[in-house]
């Protein structure tokens, strides 16, 4: 008997961007950067010739490469004509949105995504870290896209939000126990009222053989105060998740917001985990300038504790987003760092990290400011700010937000409060 013909290989990566743009007053431009197909074909692979979803997917990017977007839209709809397999789907819906994203119809491109992360599985991460998607982040539609995957439903599924969950079970490990016990008593005291109430009715009427009708009443008020108290703190508990989920999202998005170092080089502030504790100073022009003089007084000892300042001026800068030259995947600076693995791995790790940590100075500059200053509004706003007020936010060496406020910080208490890098205590906030 024959053996099955195996199915072709498929690698996720990017293509290119066109050399065009598109542009309008109300659709701000898009960088493109789209999941390709890398198919490693076997010798018993169909003809060039016949037309497959896999081949209407290679010519829908060849097409875009050359800046026909048009008609690559249209070779990308074919090929979800065309009974695609899962990865195939998936890549024909992301490129599909991206090249919505790029013609300006971005209601269309969130529901593109929307059906590849419901249908296909496709990471909300892939979305988060895609550095030519910055504009689209910056828009509601991509807000509006982030909340219905935090919140998960049968309209987009639940990936997104089993990936919050597990690092909010990190963060809150005894949460999952503190909920079995709300239930477990809840549910001991339910079943007492169950067997309390006909005795409490019993000693109402009176009789024969009745209980004493205060201890009975007690004894129900009791049962009915457990479970109201139970309850309120199993919903109090769940409101907590959702705005511990809420805050690893922003936190996520925070984590690839993209900015560019006194040397020139770009690199999203995830980067700069273990290196760097960067305090962010949003508000007009004059106040941050004030605080950033201010800063110059402390700036040795604001250096030696590892503070990164990152100025956002409200509204002065250009909405146009910065042009990625050439073609290809994204330049180094653009990607994470290593991830530890074996000795050679964490030599690379090391090595990237000295490297950044030299090219560090006291100052950065923030890149795509729409995004920077979403991000920085939806924050105000879950703390009761203001949208727009002045305000700082001061992060820990692992990313979190260490803490925030309004207008501007005071120096010498942020150096009286932070450990130098060196120190023991640095050590266990990375």
């Amino acid at each position: 008997m024959a053996l099955p013909v195996p199915l072709p290989r498929l690698h996720l990566g990017r293509c290119p961007k066109p050399s065009s743009w598109y542009s309008s007053k109300t659709h701000p431009r898009f960088s493109k950067e789209v999941i390709w197909l890398n198919v490693a074909s076997s010798s018993s692979s169909s003809p060039s010739s016949s037309e497959t979803a896999e081949s209407c997917v290679k010519l829908g990017l060849s097409l875009f490469s050359k800046g026909r977007v048009n008609d690559a839209l249209m070779q990308f709809e074919n090929a979800l004509s065309l009974d695609p397999n899962p990865k195939e789907a998936q890549a024909a819906l992301y490129n599909k949105a991206c090249c919505h994203a790029y013609r300006g119809e971005r209601k269309k491109a969130g529901e593109c995504l929307r059906t590849a992360l419901r249908d296909y599985n496709l990471k909300f991460s892939t979305i988060l870290n895609d550095p030519d998607l910055a504009s689209f982040r910056a828009l509601p539609e991509f807000k509006e896209l982030q909340e219905e995957a935090r919140i998960g439903g049968e309209d987009i599924g639940y990936g997104f939000r089993r990936d919050l969950k597990l690092i909010s079970e990190v963060q809150a490990p005894f949460r999952g126990v503190r909920r079995f016990f709300y239930v477990a008593l809840s549910a001991a005291a339910g079943i007492s009222l169950f067997f309390t109430v006909p005795r409490l009715i019993h000693a109402i009427n009176g009789g024969g053989g009745a209980s004493d009708l205060w201890e009975t009443a007690s004894n129900a008020a009791i049962n009915v105060g457990g479970i109201i108290v139970l309850g309120g703190l199993f919903f109090w508990d769940n409101r907590k998740e959702e705005d511990q989920l809420a805050q690893i999202s922003r936190d996520e998005t925070l984590s690839r917001l993209p900015l560019r170092l006194s040397t020139n080089r770009i690199v999203e502030l995830v980067q700069l985990r273990d290196t760097a504790r960067p305090v962010i100073l949003a508000g007009d022009k004059d106040t941050v300038a004030r605080a950033m003089q201010k800063a110059e007084q402390f700036r040795t000892e604001l250096v030696k504790r590892g503070v990164l300042l990152i100025p956002v001026i409200w509204g002065i800068y250009n909405k146009d987003p910065v042009e990625r030259k050439g073609f290809g995947p994204p330049s180094k600076a653009a990607t994470a760092l290593p991830s530890i693995g074996d000795f050679e791995k964490r030599a690379q790790s090391i090595t990237a990290k000295s490297r950044l940590k030299a090219e560090m100075r006291f100052k950065a500059e923030i890149i795509s400011p729409d995004e920077w200053e979403r991000w920085i509004r939806d924050q105000q706003k879950s703390e009761g700010l203001n949208p727009g007020d002045a305000v700082y936010i001061i992060l820990r060496l692992d990313g979190r937000i260490r803490r925030s406020g309004k207008g501007m910080p005071d120096w010498l208490q942020i150096v009286k409060e932070l450990p130098p890098l060196e120190a023991f205590l640095s050590k266990l906030e990375r």
